[in-house]
């Protein structure tokens, strides 16, 4: 799809500096720029390929808009309006509504004319599919599953028995939707499965990425907010509740029941232990473990940087001998408790 500079500031509140009537019908990076291409001008680091780009426009903020030597589109936040623009020129056809012959599907499923269910899925009884879904090859939809207007999975998605998905999500190849939490009660040493009796409730316009697994509750449902989004190949145990508009990023697991605030962000590797709480617009870092409930808000940070090997070696060896170094200070201020007495003539 092509769009003049103008139409693309008419649509994303953007103001154009140049010529509006410049054509474009794609998008590209400050270096790789070329013609009828849009980039767009974030992180300062970047900042070094401006001045020499070729692309048709560039997207950047008024503190920059001198130094850009093409069209361009001035934004308060230049990123945000790049989503918007990738958005209004992404080319992706719409599946063709209509279920494709080689799908197995219930009889009893209502399936709304508007959908499109893709080939090799199989819907089983009871699903409710309404109009603008797009359900890619090999996925499987298990009984009594409600998905909402305009979402679409892309394909080999798995939605366990009783799933209700929202409008306009997005769900990524491979991800597991509803499958058993991890519940195991311990008998003389053997282990004890624990049925699964709840399920799992997604909101609207959530993205579920990649591999990622979303456990059904023990009792009650696994809970994912509206506008969260969750990266590839992450792990939501059973009863877990994730607020509104949280972002979680790649490989985090997230343990039974822990309740994450609204407006989260977790980093790539993070681990959550079960049963704790973290607050609304908290943020933590990478590779961070949290073992105890976030109640304020704020950034959060437990992993440590890579480092030069003999540094962590050096490191490493401290630590052990940390029990050491405790006796060590306690002696050091049992010696200091005696001298203070000793100067004050209490001994």
């Amino acid at each position: 799809m092509a769009l003049t500079l103008g139409d693309l500031a008419e649509r994303t509140g953007a103001q154009v500096q140049g010529d509006a009537a410049v054509t474009i019908d794609g998008v590209c990076t400050l270096q790789d720029g070329r013609p009828g291409r849009i980039s767009f001008l974030a992180n300062p680091h970047y900042r070094k390929y401006l001045a020499d780009t070729h692309a048709g426009a560039v997207i950047l903020d008024a503190a920059h808009a001198a130094e850009c030597p093409v069209p361009a589109l001035i934004s308060a936040n230049p990123y945000v309006t790049y989503a918007r623009v990738a958005t209004l020129l992404d080319a992706t056809a719409p599946a063709a509504p209509g279920v494709h012959p080689s799908a197995v599907v219930a009889a009893d499923c209502r399936i709304d004319p508007a959908a499109s269910i893709g080939p090799l899925c199989v819907i089983e009884a009871g699903v409710e599919i309404a109009p603008g879904v797009a359900i890619g090859p090999g996925c499987v939809i298990g009984h009594d599953v409600r998905i909402g207007a305009d979402t679409r999975l892309v394909a080999n998605v798995t939605l366990c028995h009783g799933v209700q998905l929202g409008a306009r999500c997005l769900i990524h190849p491979g991800a597991v939707i509803g499958s058993d939490g991890f519940g195991l009660a311990n008998d003389a040493g053997r282990w004890l499965k624990v049925p699964q009796l709840g399920s799992v409730r997604i909101g609207d316009d959530v993205e579920i990425g990649a591999n990622t697994s979303i456990d059904r509750g023990a009792l009650e449902d696994t809970v994912i907010g509206d506008g969260v989004k969750l990266d590839n190949q992450i792990q939501v145990a059973h009863n877990v509740q994730i607020g509104e508009h949280t972002a979680v990023a790649g490989c985090v697991g997230i343990s039974g029941s822990a309740k994450i605030g609204a407006h989260c962000m977790l980093a790539g590797g993070v681990g959550v232990v079960g049963h704790l709480e973290i607050a609304d617009g908290t943020v933590v870092t990478g590779m961070s473990m949290v073992t105890k409930s976030i109640t304020e808000r704020g950034v959060y940070s437990s992993g440590l940087a890579a480092m030069p090997s003999d540094q962590w070696n050096k490191i490493v060896a401290r630590l052990k001998r940390l029990k050491r170094l405790d006796d060590m200070a306690r002696r050091l201020q049992t010696l200091e408790r005696k001298l203070e007495r000793k100067l004050d003539g209490k001994d």
